[in-house]
């Protein structure tokens, strides 16, 4: 736990966010504000939302993807744990808590803003945005699912302390997949949040290859290297994604 101030920084983060934000957008990413709310999340650590930092001695996963002295089925039965701070109709507050080795698959924020703030350890991220316009392969009398083209934004390690990162609805990597390389933690705001009705629904994604369909369909590279491309194709929720609820310790945050 930690000592409750008359004024957190929890609450400065929520009182800027409810003036920034509406249910229907955010303002531009040159926007006064989004420096704003940068600048804020920048100076936030575990400690000010409760969180005590884990050493890596005690985690049971073991280097980048655990493989030396785990199982697969050991691995994945550490669960990711989501603490939910806060969430109304215009943005959605909360942390991940991630054992090493532990993984949130390529998924989506579609229409939305996320501003992410690694409190500790060291996080892979490896994000990509659609290509425009749209390109889509879809093989004819195959079990295939269709794939669509989408370009490379993010693929390094994020270690605390760092500055916050920031996804748009279509560039800074809309499409995200999270690796914990030590165990770690992250901030996370949503803006507007994930909600159905609104047709904003989490899909999640399997990457292929650039290689893999372009020869089929006769699509060429004109900016960038192949490796800088891939196919998406949507998947159900993986079956190896394994969170439970935390409870929140930090300060409280009064609307």
């Amino acid at each position: 736990m930690v000592e409750h101030g008359s004024y957190s920084k929890v609450q400065a983060l929520n009182d800027l966010c409810a003036t920034t934000f509406t249910p229907s957008g955010i303002p531009s990413p040159s926007s006064p504000a989004i420096r704003k709310l940068c600048s804020l999340l920048d100076t936030i650590h575990a400690a000010d939302v409760g969180l005590k930092e884990e050493n890596p001695d005690d985690d049971w996963g073991h280097g980048f993807f655990g493989l030396d002295r785990l199982s697969q089925a050991a691995r994945w039965s550490q669960p990711i744990t989501y603490i939910d701070i806060y969430e109304c109709d215009s943005f959605t507050m909360c942390i991940f808590c991630f054992p090493t080795s532990s993984v949130i698959p390529l998924h989506d924020h579609p229409g939305m803003t996320v501003f992410s703030k690694v409190l500790y350890g060291s996080l892979h991220v490896k994000a990509y945005d659609w290509v425009e316009p749209p390109c889509i392969y879809e093989s004819k009398g195959s079990s295939c699912p269709p794939v669509k083209l989408a370009k490379l934004a993010v693929d390094k390690v994020l270690t605390a302390p760092c500055g916050t990162s920031v996804l748009y609805p279509k560039s800074g990597g809309n499409l995200h997949c999270f690796t914990a390389v030590t165990p770690c933690a992250v901030l996370d705001i949503l803006t507007p949040p994930y909600m159905e009705d609104a047709g904003r629904k989490c899909t999640y994604y399997h990457d292929y290859p650039y290689s893999s369909f372009s020869t089929r369909n006769g699509t060429e590279i004109r900016d960038g290297k192949e490796d800088d491309y891939a196919w998406l194709a949507e998947m159900g929720t993986p079956d190896n994604l394994y969170m439970r609820q935390g409870v929140y310790t930090g300060p409280a945050v009064n609307v």
